[in-house]
């Protein structure tokens, strides 16, 4: 079974009957994981809007019948291998990594290690990198089956937290005395709210977050000051950098209207007002660019080496995931016809800042 929404109209979803594969059919190397639950966030909608601009609809195409307009949207989760024609993977091994939102997956184990499986898939071999690993989190010393939850849920969003917070520091902060987080209940942006509370040297911290958030965001303790987006006409005029969650043009072209010069760069991330997106122009666009955090991770990789990478975004994460746990309330939805139910709310922005969606299969 798989979730699948309208390409062009991704509010609208449905739950088919994929394609269906037998043993025969399996090719060496071929494993067969069943998805056992996955988180659901704003995120996840971000990866709708910017689909084909990514490329994230080419991970895994939508099955079934009359799919020419539908795609599937990908997350974050847990699986476990039921049928293995890999030697060194066995049946009843756990991972965690990239899946749709489906019963099961078929993947192509090359590349496999100790504590990695890469999908070799030829559909998702010009796709980034990053997202074709799978951890076997059971040769992991610090797995621990109680942390899936959190785990899901914020450390693929709070390993791009931290390489925004690395990619500001790389840039001098651009030469601005504040940071302007726009969508700041999103949990991408909490991420890194995190991280700049905890470097000394970061500018002021202003988050920005719809009225109806404000006091939980507020009550997080996470920003220096916590604005709706009413009141940004009353935002000093004082050079700022901001990173952007929202997509909404509307609202980076007040801003740049009100700051001026003093707008040094905006950091284009995430897209939870994807129904108030565009194209910047002007002044705006000249000093704006998109953050690809797979790219930023390659770039680390190479400069630092692979071992040093994962060595400063672990210790991260795991800081940042334990300190979530004092405002994250997990909320666990059963099956896809659940996911079905609650993806409008998700798409629109109605889940509340400090809850967590986990699907259940």
């Amino acid at each position: 079974m798989q979730f699948q929404v309208q390409r062009k109209k991704f509010v609208e979803g449905r739950v088919v009957e994929g394609d269906q594969i037998t043993e025969d059919q399996l090719a060496q190397d071929d494993i067969i994981v069943k998805v056992d639950k996955f988180a659901y966030t704003s995120n996840n909608i971000t990866y709708a809007v910017a689909g084909d601009m990514i490329g994230y609809w080419n991970f895994f195409p939508a099955q079934g019948e009359d799919v020419e307009d539908w795609g599937v949207i990908p997350v974050w989760g847990f699986a476990d291998v039921v049928n293995s024609k890999h030697e060194d993977i066995k049946v009843g091994e756990r991972i965690f990594g990239y899946f749709p939102p489906a019963s099961h997956l078929l993947i192509k184990a090359t590349r496999v290690s100790d504590r990695r499986i890469v999908d070799g898939a030829a559909h998702r071999s010009a796709l980034p990198a990053p997202y074709n690993l799978y951890r076997r989190v059971e040769a992991e010393t610090t797995y621990d089956r109680a942390m899936d939850d959190i785990t899901m849920l914020l450390l693929p969003l709070h390993l791009t937290s931290f390489c925004l917070w690395d990619a500001l520091v790389d840039a001098d902060w651009y030469d601005a005395n504040r940071v302007i987080i726009l969508s700041a209940s999103s949990k991408t942006s909490l991420g890194l709210a995190f991280a700049l509370q905890k470097d000394e040297n970061s500018p002021k911290v202003v988050g920005v977050t719809s009225s109806h958030n404000k006091e939980k965001v507020i009550a997080m303790n996470m920003y220096d000051q916590v604005l709706t987006y009413e009141d940004i006409s009353s935002l000093d005029k004082i050079s700022s950098v901001i990173v952007d969650m929202s997509g909404s043009l509307k609202v980076l072209h007040q801003i740049n209207d009100l700051l001026g010069d003093e707008l040094k760069y905006c950091i284009n991330v995430g897209l939870t007002h994807w129904e108030d997106g565009g194209q910047a122009t002007g002044p705006l666009a000249k000093k704006s660019s998109f953050f690809f955090a797979p790219g930023h991770m390659q770039k680390r990789a190479k400069e630092w080496g692979r071992e040093e990478f994962d060595k400063k975004s672990n210790s991260f994460l795991m800081a940042s995931l334990k300190h979530s746990q004092n405002w994250l309330t997990v909320e666990k939805v059963e099956g896809l016809d659940g996911l079905q139910s609650i993806h409008e709310d998700v798409c629109l922005g109605k889940i509340e800042a400090n809850k967590g969606l986990i699907v259940q299969l």
